[in-house]
């Protein structure tokens, strides 16, 4: 009687595999390679990339890795999405790409060669490719093999298994992106010869600068994204009768707003926002689980990311039945007036902050007209006390890209503290969240949230507006849905 074999990868559910069945299954199996032409879309600016990361560190090993899969439960992994920046520097965006590393390997003190070590195809003679859940070719698709991820990318490629064998022997000074991925840090932990250099930057610091001004061919891609964020938001406002009759009406909104980011690109680029009245006091409300109620706002924030993984950030705040009430309308136009303000102060030279600046100014100033602060803009702006901030919470806009806040390990100097540059892409988002049990409020403004939030590029004159095709005004919010919800 035959015994069955051990099975790599699989459930404790699983059915055993005979040997017989296993010798089966590795015969008469067709040819079936990639497109000899095939490349991943930024195969023309993604050495330039490596080479400007590189010369920032001459002599050192770096070592940028993909990112590892994490349990969500059991066998049950979380949807994969590389780092980005081993994204950025290779072109691979795929879920196919976990445990990966991009190695850039110096060659002498002025250059360095960029080595991929990958998991190649699984070969139809071993048994991974029929059971093994994780990588197996029949149960998550197929990737290329070394060659074809060569052609792919650009870039030599070696199996991940020689990973481990380049840490051996005599050593130079290494770099590595840490809390990545454990096994690679490990691994780098263990490598006795390893030896680091100091320098003013680290490597998280100089991916997120180089990557702070965007080119053509990034913008391009960021556009793509506000526009199918738009086609999403105008799903929203068509499913509204819908969604107004579910007992969990937010739900309804996440689940239109992602179906389209699944369709048009790699799916949200963050857990969209949905809130409806005082749900959307709460910044980062994502469990969207309440009902829509018509005489309520929509605070909606959310963006498609991209194949590329380009990700559009936008929000705008909805009246569930049509039109804006006395109170909503007053609330929404503080904000929006905010927002023209920070949008005015945008251009090549400013400081980051000015436009946060600018738009608090505007809603410090409201604030004081409608009697909720006791105190002048000037006196509220002071940093001594910032008493605005109850009401407005967080800064009004971050940088873009493929990150939703991007950029984010860049030295201070060069962002918060820093100046605009033509094709830095960022948000411009003031809100006001006026909480329903703050006593500070009157009555009649208390479980409103307003944010109006919108994508632009630096440009050499000011600023370009990504997303203009969305109305920003009351006015034509409303005579939009009403167009939407008439069609």
């Amino acid at each position: 009687m035959s015994r069955s074999l051990p099975a790599p990868g699989t459930g404790s559910h699983d059915l055993p595999v005979s040997p017989a069945l296993d010798a089966f299954m590795s015969t008469a199996w067709a040819d079936t390679p990639l497109p000899a032409d095939i490349r991943v879309p930024s195969y023309d600016v993604t050495p330039a990339r490596r080479a400007r990361l590189a010369a920032r560190f001459p002599g050192e090993r770096l070592v940028i890795p993909a990112g590892t899969l994490a349990v969500r439960s059991n066998d049950t992994d979380h949807r994969f999405r590389p780092h980005t920046g081993y994204a950025w520097l290779t072109g691979l965006t795929g879920e196919d790409q976990a445990g990966h590393v991009l190695v850039l390997e110096p060659d002498g003190d002025e250059r360095h060669e960029a080595v991929l070590y990958l998991r190649p195809r699984s070969p139809r003679t071993g048994r991974e490719f029929y059971s093994d859940r994780r990588y197996g070719e029949f149960w998550v698709g197929r990737r290329p093999d070394l060659e074809e991820a060569a052609r792919m990318t650009g870039i030599r490629c070696a199996h991940l298994d020689a990973w481990e064998k380049l840490l051996t022997g005599s050593q130079p000074p290494v770099r590595a992106l840490g809390g990545v991925d454990p096994a690679v840090d490990e691994l780098l932990r263990s490598c006795r010869s390893l030896r680091r250099r100091s320098a003013p930057a680290g490597l998280e610091a100089v991916l997120s600068e180089l990557r702070l001004v965007k080119d053509p061919w990034e913008t391009g891609q960021l556009q793509q994204a506000v526009d199918a964020t738009v086609t999403g938001f105008e799903d929203v406002v068509r499913s509204l009768p819908q969604a107004l009759r579910h007992p969990r009406g937010e739900r309804w909104i996440e689940g239109v707003f992602d179906l389209r980011a699944r369709l048009e690109g790699n799916g949200p680029g963050y857990s969209t926002i949905a809130a409806a009245g005082a749900h959307a006091c709460v910044l980062h409300w994502i469990r969207n689980d309440g009902p829509l109620e018509r005489d309520q706002l929509l605070l909606l924030d959310a963006g498609v990311e991209t194949d590329s993984l380009y990700t559009a950030d936008i929000t705008r705040t909805l009246p569930l039945s049509g039109r804006f009430s006395p109170a909503q309308r007053g609330v929404y136009e503080l904000v929006l007036a905010a927002q023209e303000a920070g949008i005015a102060a945008l251009r090549p030279g400013a400081r980051f902050r000015d436009f946060h600046l600018a738009a608090m100014r505007v809603i410090a100033e409201g604030l004081y007209g409608w009697g909720v602060l006791q105190m002048s803009a000037d006196e509220a702006l002071d940093a001594d006390n910032g008493f605005y901030r109850r009401y407005t919470l967080c800064s009004s806009g971050h940088m873009l890209g493929m990150d939703l806040h991007d950029c984010a390990q860049a030295r201070a100097d060069r962002y918060l503290d820093g100046r605009l540059e033509v094709g830095q892409v960022l948000t411009v988002e003031p809100g006001l969240y006026l909480q329903p049990d703050d006593e500070t409020l009157p009555r009649s403004l208390r479980g409103i949230g307003v944010r109006i939030e919108d994508d632009l590029v630096i440009t050499a004159d000011g600023a370009r507006l990504m997303s203009s095709a969305l109305p920003r005004t009351a006015d034509g919010i409303e005579e939009w849905m009403a167009a939407l919800l008439d069609g």
